[in-house]
């Protein structure tokens, strides 16, 4: 319904406009007589008129979808970029800006009098707009050095700055949906190595919701899973977690919206989606990837160090046997296929970092002993 309503008001704004034109044109060729024509009559100025009318309303009423899509993205810009700006620097910079029109108008008067008129409307818009730019730069910069402000102002100011800073001392963490799923972010929380707030958007729990409502079973657990995690962190930890209601409609995946959330609040998104992550680099949201950390937590382990393993299982080539770390780091022993279901001393031979994780290389330690 809104948009129907801007539809017609913006084709009947193009058709008076052109009605309007078709007036001025009519008009300047009767005056001017650029064109040999016959004389032009009331009706064919009305005719000219109603012409441009309807071309003008035709041309809006086609780019009205265009021209809406364009300014929704243009007021989300400016909505993100003014959210970034203090209150206290939009107030004074709106000060800076009235008092440097007012002097512009002052000048322009003078400028006016000027005997080309075309020249004194260019030298007039020009003074309007450098006055009101110097008017925002020299107030936003001086905004301390302001004296004709009421003391309370200059104090209001101050605490103004004061919250914000108490604020925004930690930058906020925003969580995505995986991570929540995935659970181990109440364990890093518990540790104390997260400070908060921690963001959870109303759109995360939407996503959460109508996964614990699936048919699909382990969807639902999962689901489920998450949203106890989400209860365990707000009631069991000390950490601050915020539910915020922004959204944003113009965007329709979650992903997208948790960028454009870390942009907002300037905060940092905890996540294990690898796509999300690369996603959130490239529009320059810090990232905080939980697999990032559990690999980077794990026991460093060099060659030469001794080791006793349980060999669970065969490996891929030929006489190997595998062993796992309890921190799920795979050990590859070689020669352990005999000893699958023993556990054994084992000599680190090499250690091979890859995108999955840390995969250890190691010999049973009788077969070193005898070799040497």
């Amino acid at each position: 319904m809104f948009n129907k309503i801007i539809r017609g008001s913006l084709t009947l704004a193009g058709a008076s406009a052109g009605y309007a034109l078709g007036i001025l044109i009519a008009k300047i060729i009767k005056v001017q007589g650029f064109v040999k024509i016959s004389p032009i009559t009331p009706l064919v100025e009305i005719i000219i008129s109603i012409s441009g009318a309807v071309l003008f309303g035709i041309i809006l009423f086609i780019m009205t979808p265009w021209l809406m899509g364009k300014g929704l993205k243009i007021a989300n810009w400016i909505e993100t970029e003014i959210q970034k700006i203090p209150t206290t620097d939009i107030l004074v910079g709106s000060l800076g800006l009235i008092i440097g029109l007012i002097i512009a108008y002052l000048i322009s008067q003078l400028l006016m009098d000027i005997p080309i008129p075309i020249l004194g409307i260019i030298l007039s818009i020009i003074v309007y707009i450098f006055l009101g730019y110097l008017g925002i730069s020299i107030a936003t910069k001086k905004i301390n050095d302001i004296v004709i402000l009421p003391n309370i102002f200059k104090l209001n100011i101050g605490k103004e700055k004061e919250a914000i800073k108490n604020e925004y001392k930690y930058q906020p963490k925003i969580l995505d949906t995986s991570v929540i799923i995935d659970g181990r972010i109440a364990d890093v929380c518990k540790t104390g190595f997260v400070e908060g707030p921690l963001v959870i958007p109303e759109f995360v729990l939407e996503e959460l919701r109508h996964i614990a409502d699936s048919s699909d079973s382990l969807k639902r657990n999962r689901g489920r899973r998450g949203l106890d995690i989400l209860n365990k962190i707000q009631k069991e930890l000390q950490i601050e977690v915020q539910i915020v209601d922004t959204d944003f409609e113009d965007i329709s995946e979650v992903d997208s919206k948790l960028v454009r959330l870390g942009q907002v609040l300037n905060g940092k998104i905890i996540t294990n989606d690898y796509n999300l992550n690369k996603v959130s680099e490239l529009q320059g949201v810090p990232v905080l990837n939980i697999n990032e950390l559990a690999n980077a937590v794990k026991p460093v382990v060099l060659p030469g160090e001794e080791m006793v393993v349980q060999v669970i299982k065969e490996g891929k080539e030929t006489g190997q046997g595998v062993a796992y770390l309890d921190d799920g780091t795979m050990i590859v022993v070689d020669g352990g296929k005999k000893h699958i279901g023993e556990t054994m001393d084992v000599l680190v031979t090499s250690v091979l970092q890859t995108a999955a994780g840390r995969m250890i290389f190691a010999k049973p330690k009788y077969m070193v002993n005898k070799t040497a």
